[in-house]
């Protein structure tokens, strides 16, 4: 009996703000801090810089095919399911795909991987991408969906593979801390492709019994249907950050040829002194 009680899944209190225009360095250490949830910015970059980063993803000659089961392409690398010395040696080959998405531009990521930069750098922080002998990670990866059904992306929780990701990697000790999962949206099909957020924060106990203890992907409709949940609305130009842990996902998309292209990256503390960013 008891091991039936110990699997329904425990509501997570969740702090979500939403804000207009740009985004604020204190709003994205309060995310860091595991003190904001999830934050919404909307309108926070240009569509005339999301419809260029879109031309240069479509047009790159470093587009490859997904190969994780989910429809789409990307440009860039994912430390998902790989060693440290295979991650990084492909985040060195994607460098100059991931550099050209942004061109000429004045480019999102950078700008706020900058001002985060700075600013926990006043307080004593370093910030800095992840790396090993093998290279260092790139700022973000550019990834488009094309997939249909109930979820473009399954619910899933990004703490998982982190936690798992071996001691050759340096970014493992994030795991014990928040993994921010920052997310800015160049494209986005007018109806379905939002984000959705249930009010849960999944312990290893919890991803063994749904036996995602390694990926974290994806939980099952009938585990999380009586957790609470939460979606947003993304347009081009939103940038949305949340605290990886909770279970997310994506919903559907509707057919109108228009396709979801999104900039990821993650972050968290290592240290107390140290943040370290990767994809």
């Amino acid at each position: 009996m008891s091991s039936q009680i110990s699997q329904a899944p425990a509501i997570s209190p969740v702090s979500i703000r939403e804000r207009i225009g740009s985004i604020s360095t204190a709003d994205i250490i309060s995310v860091l801090k595991g003190e904001t949830t999830a934050l919404h910015m909307k309108q926070a970059f240009s569509t005339e810089v999301a419809e260029e980063i879109t031309t240069n993803f479509t047009g790159s000659t470093g587009l490859k095919e997904r190969k994780d089961g989910v429809p789409g392409q990307y440009v860039g690398a994912s430390h998902y399911r790989k060693d440290a010395a295979t991650y990084f040696a492909e985040a060195e080959n994607a460098r100059p795909y991931v550099e050209a998405l942004f061109k000429n531009l004045v480019d999102p990521v950078r700008a706020i991987f900058g001002a985060l930069k700075r600013e926990l750098h006043n307080q004593g922080i370093e910030l800095r991408l992840a790396r090993s002998e093998h290279g260092q990670a790139n700022v973000c990866r550019a990834i488009s969906w094309s997939g249909s059904g109930a979820f473009s992306l399954d619910p899933h929780d990004d703490v998982a593979q982190v936690l798992r990701a071996g001691s050759d990697y340096e970014l493992s000790s994030v795991a014990h801390n928040t993994v921010a999962a920052l997310n800015f949206y160049p494209s986005m099909p007018e109806e379905g492709g939002n984000l959705r957020l249930w009010s849960h924060k999944p312990t290893v106990a919890d991803r063994k019994s749904q036996g995602v203890e390694t990926t974290g992907y994806p939980y099952s409709a009938a585990y999380l249907e009586p957790v609470p949940c939460r979606e947003f609305q993304l347009k081009a130009g939103d940038i949305a950050l949340i605290d990886g842990g909770f279970v997310h996902g994506v919903t559907g998309q509707s057919g109108n040829g228009k396709r979801r292209l999104v900039l990821n990256s993650f972050f968290g503390f290592a240290r107390p002194d140290l943040v370290l960013w990767w994809t």
